[in-house]
């Protein structure tokens, strides 16, 4: 069976820096030595739709079900290290935050994720680099099987995007979501791309929340 664009898969995975450890998996042994607390399952995504690595996408596009090493330049992965990502900021940008920086540290800068490298007096050095910019990294791929099932498909689709389990009903080429009202500008935030993985419409159907404990 070969792989092809839009299919939906079910793979275990380890991914190693070259030369050096493994910084994500969803194998047992493996996110253990992680530290990580999340229970081991395996991850379903579809191909060629920005779920998983472009070049792990499009490595395995065209390929049988069977065990993989994918070795990914940084261009294939997280990119180049930038040098002008490399930022020095005052210290009292920290203070006005009420932050304390440290060595290491990593923050929030209005959505970008900064690596504290150096602190001199009122300037602070901080790398808006992605952690693994820069890498060359091996990702081992065992595919368990392609899935057919379009239920599980979208709840797998549906877990990728909002961490969340949805009711949802399938009529002709249409699926009906029923979601909280706070949730639903989310959603209809993703129509066009759910139409163009599925080739069917979603239709956002709202509920009311939880209703709250009696004052």
């Amino acid at each position: 069976m070969i792989l092809q664009k839009k299919d939906f898969i079910e793979i275990e995975f380890t991914g190693k820096i070259k030369d050096g450890g493994i910084f994500d998996s969803n194998i047992k042994e493996n996110m253990e030595q992680l530290g990580s607390t999340e229970n081991a399952k395996p991850f379903i995504f579809c191909l060629g739709e920005g779920m998983f690595l472009k070049g792990i996408d499009d490595f395995l596009i065209g390929k049988e079900i069977n065990s993989y090493v994918i070795e990914l330049s940084p261009e294939n992965a997280f990119g180049p290290r930038v040098g002008n990502l490399i930022q020095t900021i005052p210290s009292r940008i920290f203070r006005e935050q009420n932050l304390n920086p440290s060595l290491g540290a990593v923050f929030n800068f209005d959505g970008r994720l900064a690596k504290i490298l150096s602190i001199s007096g009122g300037r602070i050095m901080v790398d808006f680099n992605h952690p693994l910019a820069g890498k060359v990294l091996i990702y081992e791929i065992k595919i368990l099987r392609k899935v057919e099932d379009l239920n599980e498909k979208l709840k797998s689709y549906f877990d990728f995007l909002f961490k969340k389990d949805f009711n949802f009903s399938i009529i002709d080429k249409k699926v009906i979501i029923e979601t909280e009202k706070n949730i639903s500008p989310l959603l209809n935030m993703f129509k066009e791309k759910f139409k163009e993985v599925f080739e069917m419409d979603l239709e956002i159907k709202e509920i009311e929340n939880a209703s709250k404990e009696e004052q």
